[in-house]
């Protein structure tokens, strides 16, 4: 467990050393949620179209900040598993579409110590099952247990029925057949989880802004 939070801080250490605040009108923050849209397709249109985010915004991925000195960076479940990017790589997949959610201020001493679980899950693989509990992460699953964590193990976010339906129909996305399809496993629908979308629309955080 040590080692894997050395590790995760040396390669905050060892990430290029790109301005803090990126050019940014506003200062982010440890423990502030990037939320994106990330216009990736069929699957990311069916994930934001299920739960809608702050203000109606469409959400499919999200991130929480990691400052390391005068270096900005983001850890996030994607791709093969959670890992470390800089936020201009975590920019360029979208620009104009992420915005900040930061928790209020009476819970202000939760986000260190929700990096410092995210940081131990670096190399954890993606959870590309969307099951909670199986020792993988999907994006908005890291966010929960990280703040699980630093909220002494009580829920700080909410867990919901997960749906692959949609809306007002009783038919599934395409998507999700054919992906869970070539997964081998039955579809969990119903099964707890949660999304960016609904982290989005938390009364415990703010959306302060968006880039």
């Amino acid at each position: 467990m040590i080692k894997q939070i050395l590790i995760g801080i040396a390669l905050l250490l060892s990430a290029s050393k790109a301005p803090a605040q990126q050019r940014l009108p506003f200062a982010l923050q440890t423990g502030d949620l990037l939320f994106q849209d990330l216009d990736c397709g069929d699957m990311c249109n069916a994930i934001e179209e299920v739960t809608q985010g702050f203000d109606g915004k469409r959400f499919s991925h999200v991130g929480l900040v990691a400052l390391s000195g005068d270096t900005v960076r983001v850890i996030e479940a994607m791709g093969p598993g959670v890992r470390i990017v800089s936020l201009d790589d975590f920019r360029k997949r979208n620009a104009n579409k992420i915005y900040i959610g930061r928790v209020q201020q009476q819970y202000a001493a939760l986000p260190a110590e929700a990096i410092v679980f995210a940081l131990k899950q670096v190399g954890a693989p993606y959870d590309d099952d969307f099951i909670y509990g199986n020792g993988k992460y999907y994006c908005s699953e890291l966010v929960y247990d990280a703040y699980k964590y630093a909220n002494k193990e009580r829920p700080f976010f909410e867990l919901q029925p997960m749906t692959f339906k949609q809306p007002g129909k009783p038919d599934y996305y395409p998507v999700w057949v054919s992906y869970y399809k070539k997964l081998g496993r039955d579809i969990p629908e119903g099964e707890p989880g949660c999304n960016p979308g609904g982290l989005s629309r938390s009364p415990k955080i703010e959306i302060v802004g968006g880039f």
